[in-house]
């Protein structure tokens, strides 16, 4: 406006530049934008009009950026939408999976692309925003708890070799359990091995020691004598039913102890990273709420298979069950 009434004082370009503090390209550019043909009485006359030179700049951001890469690559987009929609898969992980089995479309583009394509809403047939999962809410903040920690049973996490934390070696293991709602019985026992991130999901029948127990005496039977060169160690946190340290770590074919287990401090699920993030990544199957009581062990089958076929992107887009399969056979 401050351009278009200088104008009809009679103002010249360049002291209208002075005046706004820009160049005069800038002045005679943005005049030669608004300029068009008004009525004034029974003249019509040709002069700058403020509001004509914005609805232009506006038409004009609008138009801005690259055509969309997908163009008419059906085939891409359906890939894409199965993947997200009825697999599960995050944008990243679809595009990882692509990669790592040299699978070809016409469509190559980045992870934000992806991204930016789904939060226009106008670029896929049925895939949308409301498809992702993790949208960036806000982490509550728990400081202040009040009530006490229990103190550990065995091993604090401080004696822990320093190459466990490193992820240096395999065989070293996370362990935690998942919870249903209130007045529910059932629980999930999940396993992490730190290095390949591969897990182990049981579904037990209540959320105590003696039920952690029983999955351990389950592994062993079923690993042999290759449990103990398997499961090293297992990090856990102060929980109720991790409190039978002797119990975990006692052998049930041997005189000798099959693992050490070492407890995090308290309020420390930093301490068990992969443990948290495998029990976010379970939660697509299992939302918060979950009875367990009313899941079957085939549900529970499917979720860990899905986990460890699931391509990782710290994994280089490969998925847990590939390392672990590696580290096992050697």
């Amino acid at each position: 406006m401050k351009l278009q009434g200088a104008l009809r004082t009679g103002a010249k370009p360049a002291e209208i530049a002075k005046m706004l503090g820009c160049c005069r390209a800038t002045v005679y550019n943005e005049i030669r934008r608004g300029l068009c043909v008004q009525q004034h009485d029974a003249e019509f006359v040709t002069e700058y009009c403020a509001d004509v030179a914005e609805r232009k700049y506006q038409e004009n951001l609008r138009a801005k950026g690259p055509d969309l890469k997908l163009g008419h690559d059906y085939a891409f987009a359906d890939f894409v939408e199965k993947k997200i929609i009825e697999e599960r898969y995050s944008p990243g992980a679809t595009l990882g999976y692509i990669k790592e089995h040299d699978l070809h479309f016409d469509t190559c583009i980045c992870e934000n692309t992806l991204y930016n394509y789904i939060y226009r809403g106008d670029v896929f047939f049925n895939l949308t925003k409301d498809h992702l999962l993790y949208k960036g809410k806000n982490r509550k903040d728990h400081k202040g708890t009040a009530s006490r920690a229990r103190l550990p049973k065995g091993e604090s996490i401080e004696k822990r070799p320093v190459e466990v934390k490193s992820r240096a070696t395999f065989g070293h293991w996370e362990m935690d359990s998942i919870m249903g709602p209130v007045h529910s019985k059932a629980a999930l026992v999940v396993l992490t091995e730190r290095l390949t991130r591969y897990g182990f999901v049981f579904l037990v029948p209540d959320h105590t020691m003696a039920s952690v127990i029983k999955v351990l005496d389950r592994l062993e039977r079923k690993l042999g004598k290759d449990f103990r060169r398997v499961f090293q160690t297992i990090t856990v946190d102060n929980g109720s039913e991790f409190q039978d340290c002797a119990g975990m770590e006692r052998s049930i074919r041997r005189r000798t102890p099959r693992t050490t287990v070492y407890y995090c401090h308290p309020y420390s699920a930093s301490e068990r990273g992969s443990n948290e993030n495998m029990n976010r990544i379970l939660r697509r199957f299992f939302p918060k709420g979950t009875n367990f009581d009313k899941v079957t062990q085939t549900q529970v089958a499917d979720a860990e298979a899905w986990m460890n076929s699931y391509p990782r992107a710290l994994l280089g887009w490969r998925s847990a069950v590939d390392l672990f399969s590696e580290f096992l056979a050697a």
